[in-house]
């Protein structure tokens, strides 16, 4: 049996709680979670990869760790969680070492930054449902995405989201469940994940990552992907749509592979974490050189 572990990386006064699993010596391979889960949303995937000699380190990211819950929606910028993901690397992974990246939902996005960004600390790039920034924000303008991202529109909205989602002293939110089911999560996935979200301020942090989108200066565009690129879809997924897909390939200069899993949810690392696996350890092997 595996033995995991957890421990801490900090960021100007913030600090992440990793979940570590696998081997010592292995080579690291970081999972980013996204909304509305923690690292422990990777267990299933990260035992797969551990099984197979990799060292994996999922993070609970910025809002998600209780310790590292910085106030204001301009805390929340993508820079922000790139920033704390190259820390991460900085303090666990030997410094020699670059490192497999694997995000899903807004640890994609994340991910994708990463790799434009700071391409130089990654041997390969695993995406899982979520477009580079650049593609997504394109396709709310230009297709259907537009539609069916309501959500992220609705969470600009000051204190009303918390109200809704609130588990107001229960151990989760009933409501907030009920939401997670409809997007295809199963019941114990969206209870855990909605009871992880309980505390005010934990809820309020992990809604900020979408107010975090718009605010602020845009920025320079990102430079393409040049790291060997691995973008995972489902076509179960009803926040990220085909059409959003379909512009990923223009922002990879590198070696790229698509894969899409058919029947299955967003919730892919959950759902289907087998042949998650399998995708990432065939792409991490043909560019382990």
């Amino acid at each position: 049996m595996l033995n995991g572990s957890v421990r801490a990386a900090n960021r100007d006064g913030l600090t992440f709680d990793v979940h570590e699993l696998g081997p010592p010596g292995g080579d690291p391979v970081l999972l980013l979670h996204g909304f509305p889960q923690r690292g422990e949303s990777w267990h299933a995937v990260a035992t797969r990869l551990a099984e197979r000699g990799y060292r994996t380190l999922a993070p609970d990211q910025r809002g998600y760790s209780p310790r590292a819950r910085p106030t204001g929606r301009d805390a929340y910028r993508l820079g922000e969680m790139v920033d704390d993901a190259l820390a991460v690397v900085d303090q666990l992974v030997d410094p020699a070492a670059r490192v497999h990246i694997v995000g899903h939902d807004w640890g994609a996005a994340v991910a994708w930054r990463l790799a434009a960004r700071h391409g130089e600390r990654l041997r390969t790039l695993s995406a899982v449902s979520v477009p580079p920034p650049a593609a997504y924000l394109r396709s709310l303008l230009t297709t259907r995405q537009g539609l069916a991202s309501w959500y992220v529109y609705a969470f600009q909205l000051p204190w009303l989201p918390e109200r809704l989602l609130a588990a107001n002293g229960g151990p989760f939110s009933r409501r907030f469940v009920a939401a997670l089911r409809r997007t295809g999560q199963s019941k114990a996935a969206a209870q855990r994940d909605a009871a992880g979200l309980a505390d005010r301020a934990a809820l309020t942090a992990a809604i900020n990552w979408y107010r975090g989108m718009f605010s602020g200066p845009i920025g320079d565009p990102d430079p393409p992907v040049r790291v060997p690129t691995l973008f995972v879809w489902s076509d179960g997924d009803t926040a990220l749509t085909r059409q959003s897909t379909e512009l990923v390939r223009r922002y990879v200069a590198g070696p790229f592979r698509y894969a899409e899993l058919r029947g299955v949810s967003h919730w892919i690392p959950d759902e289907a974490p087998d042949r998650l696996a399998e995708l990432v350890l065939e792409h991490v092997t043909d560019h382990s050189s």
